[in-house]
């Protein structure tokens, strides 16, 4: 695959993390986690796109890059993202809508 899964965590978890790990794990898919809270320019950043800390936020990048490969549309101001398909970015996704957007980039069949 051209392009690589980069996940924007953080080392105490949460119900959203928990579920993106197990699918990527049953559906054999690769993927590189940056911790927010060990990685100042990385929480910077997802506060940037999302308005808050809000993990996990997950983007396609191209091979050994950590943004996105391109550019995604900004959210209304104090709007949630949680769950919203923002193209190569996913933040807080369910199970389905997860599923949904690995589908839509070739992740998944």
């Amino acid at each position: 695959m051209d392009k690589e899964l980069v996940m924007y965590t953080r080392t105490d978890g949460c119900p959203y993390i928990t579920v993106a790990k197990r699918i990527f794990e049953r559906e054999g898919i690769p993927y590189r986690e940056i911790y927010i809270d060990h990685d100042p320019e990385a929480e910077r950043r997802v506060r940037e796109w999302t308005g808050f800390l809000s993990v996990p936020t997950l983007v396609i990048a191209n091979p050994g890059e950590d943004l996105p490969y391109e550019l995604v549309p900004p959210l209304p101001e104090g709007e949630s993202p949680r769950g919203i398909d923002r193209g190569a970015m996913l933040t807080e996704g369910n199970a389905g809508q997860l599923k949904r957007w690995l589908r839509r980039h070739g992740f998944l069949k």
